[in-house]
């Protein structure tokens, strides 16, 4: 009898996140109709799950058969991200990446001219260690990262020029050392949705970065790169796998209970 009980809160409560998944989809508010159409649920169902959600605060209803997602929704969510180390965030991300490449993965963030790396995983076996420590910058039209995250934010080649410069010091004989050359790459970097460093930071490491975001439609919150070494993987055998490399940010972001699965 107990289990039966459970079982009969469990379905319960996934209804009931059915539902605030469904407002979730829209921001504008939906009928009680489309969120029973969008949960398959009857309406009489999704009736009982919107009252529990409003008396939660984490729903209301803004206007006469029409629900949204509630205030107290948005102040827990935004209170627990802030607050949440987006390194923890991504963590699972590098860790299966380092396992698989067995090269270093950074987890890296724009700031101003510079990226700061937030978060790095070295492969558990078998790899040469780089030098790069959490919490260090680099120039970003320099980096991978750099790149990916100024392709998204920088508008025009006026802009870069304010932000970092017109003209930077070569680290190797592969920098790019104009804003006009940079502004170049940043145009076919966001073209294709990744960035690459050909050895432009440093002699023999080539590095590939995608973005992070919290949703498809949403801006980065930062880039994961892998850093490999050339003579041990090569930069044309890196962007073979950019595919897969997009797929583990996808499916891993946030979920660290799906490191379990085996790839």
């Amino acid at each position: 009898m107990t289990q039966t009980r459970d079982d009969e809160r469990l379905v319960g409560a996934d209804r009931v996140l059915a539902v605030l998944i469904a407002l979730a989809e829209h921001p504008e508010g939906a009928s009680l109709e489309e969120v029973a159409l969008h949960v398959g649920a009857t309406k009489s169902t999704v009736h009982r799950a919107l009252a529990t959600l409003r008396r939660s605060g984490l729903a209301t209803q803004p206007g006469r058969g029409i629900y949204a997602l509630g205030d107290e929704f948005f102040r827990l969510a935004f209170r627990s991200y802030a607050s949440r180390p987006e390194g923890l965030f991504v963590k699972p991300a590098l860790e299966e990446l380092a396992r698989r490449f067995g090269e270093t993965v950074h987890f890296a963030v724009l700031d101003g001219p510079e990226v700061v790396y937030r978060a790095k995983v070295d492969p558990p076996v078998g790899a040469i260690r780089l030098t790069s420590v959490v919490g260090g910058r680099n120039p970003a039209g320099v980096t991978a990262v750099g790149k990916l995250l100024l392709s998204q934010t920088v508008t025009s080649k006026a802009e870069l020029r304010a932000l970092v410069g017109d003209k930077y010091a070569p680290r190797t004989p592969h920098t790019i050392v104009t804003a006009n050359a940079l502004w170049e790459e940043l145009k076919l970097t966001r073209e294709r949705g990744y960035g690459v460093d050909d050895q432009e930071s440093e002699l023999g490491v080539n590095c590939i970065a995608l973005p992070v975001r919290l949703g498809d439609e949403l801006p980065p919150i930062g880039a994961i790169s892998i850093s490999a070494l050339a003579f041990r993987l090569p930069l044309d055998q890196l962007l073979q796998r950019v595919d897969e490399v997009r797929s583990v940010i996808a499916e891993f972001r946030g979920r660290p209970e799906l490191l379990d699965r085996k790839a």
